[in-house]
């Protein structure tokens, strides 16, 4: 008596367990927080006035307009934004203490910059002896080129890729930024605010322009191990909360 084979049962509802899974926005939120408390133990103290101030301004003005009730919900909603806000900076700040010093760094604070900079995350020079690098910015201002290292020995070899830029597009506008805490260089955390005080110079097309220029003249450098530029920033989602 012959038997047919069994049909194998499937099995519904079971995913793939291999996969691993991402943080929800509360899980990363308290990372941020936990990495920003561990740097600055004053953030929520900081925080916790900020809410109080504008929830006590709230109500105060509730007071005097005898709208006491829709004057403290915006005066909440306002504050637990307002609280957000600044671990935002902190964290930024903290994240910045971190990786301060370390190779890369200057590439990772670039990467702060929003919508209209071509930022080359990895350096277009490098210092085989001494590690210093140079890391370069497109944008309405011209090129900027960011240096990390010691000022004397930086500047000479920003001065060399300077040099070699001016030759291949005569008619931009160059400036050079020392990153770092010696006189005279900026600090990470103020090295996008000091470009983007820059003047601009260029139209949006022509940031395009000298951006696809200078990726295909250039060679690209391998990073200098030790960090990853655009993983050394906080999470901006998780800090808005989304």
């Amino acid at each position: 008596m012959s038997t047919s084979p069994q049909p194998k049962k499937r099995r519904f509802g079971r995913k793939p367990t291999d996969a691993p899974k991402k943080p929800g926005r509360f899980a990363q939120m308290r990372q941020v927080f936990t990495m920003t408390r561990r740097h600055d133990p004053m953030v929520v103290w900081v925080m916790l006035a900020v809410f109080l101030g504008i929830v006590a301004l709230s109500l105060l003005i509730g007071l005097l307009i005898n709208n006491v009730i829709t004057l403290l919900i915006i005066g909440i909603a306002l504050g637990v934004l307002a609280a957000m806000v600044v671990l935002s900076r902190k964290a930024e700040r903290a994240a910045f203490g971190q990786i301060e010093g370390q190779p890369g760094a200057a590439g990772a604070a670039l990467t702060t910059l929003k919508r209209g900079w071509i930022v080359e995350e990895q350096p277009v020079a490098v210092d085989p002896r001494t590690k210093d690098t140079v890391f370069r910015v497109v944008g309405r201002p011209g090129i900027i080129l960011v240096t990390e290292g010691p000022s004397h020995r930086a500047r000479r070899l920003a001065g060399t890729e300077q040099k070699r830029l001016s030759r291949l597009l005569p008619n931009v506008a160059i400036h050079v930024i020392e990153s770092g805490r010696e006189e005279g260089q900026v600090p990470l955390p103020k090295i996008s605010r000091a470009i983007t005080k820059l003047k601009p110079q260029l139209t949006r097309q022509e940031v395009g322009a000298v951006g696809k220029r200078l990726s295909s003249l250039a060679p690209r450098l391998p990073i200098p191990k030790g960090i990853d530029p655009s993983r050394a920033r906080p999470d901006r989602r998780a800090l808005r909360g989304r």
